[in-house]
């Protein structure tokens, strides 16, 4: 499994996804920090990744774009934002939807809870 991790993830979380055998970079390794969230997107979507962050936009374009990948993960809601608890929270989930992820999904972490969205994300009929 591939990360790209957005700003505001902890390059201390991409250096412990690395440890445990994942693929994972952080924008700003890539001198990339200003790059726009549709850009974002479509880097993931090419190189097979799936983006870490905080930010609640992501899941928003996909909705918009109506593609099933990239996968995103957001963390809402924690006690804290710390690297270790933010890696631990990631772990627990990866264990739990990776095939998920690796179809396309938007996975938020929460405090207590997961909650899983499945891509490509169809508009309701009327």
């Amino acid at each position: 499994m591939k990360f790209l991790a957005d700003m505001g993830i902890s390059p201390v979380t991409v250096q412990s996804l690395c440890q445990e055998g994942y693929n994972a970079i952080h924008l700003q390794e890539e001198g990339l920090e200003r790059l726009p969230d549709s850009a974002i997107l479509e880097k993931a979507r090419q190189e097979g990744r799936i983006i870490l962050t905080c930010d609640l936009d992501f899941g928003e374009l996909l909705a918009a774009s109506n593609q099933a990948l990239p996968s995103v993960i957001i963390f809402r809601r924690l006690p804290n934002y710390t690297p270790a608890y933010i890696t631990s929270r990631l772990l627990d989930a990866l264990s739990e939807y990776s095939q998920e992820l690796a179809a396309g999904a938007i996975l938020t972490i929460e405090e207590t809870r997961y909650r899983l969205r499945r891509l490509p994300i169809r508009p309701m009929e009327e």
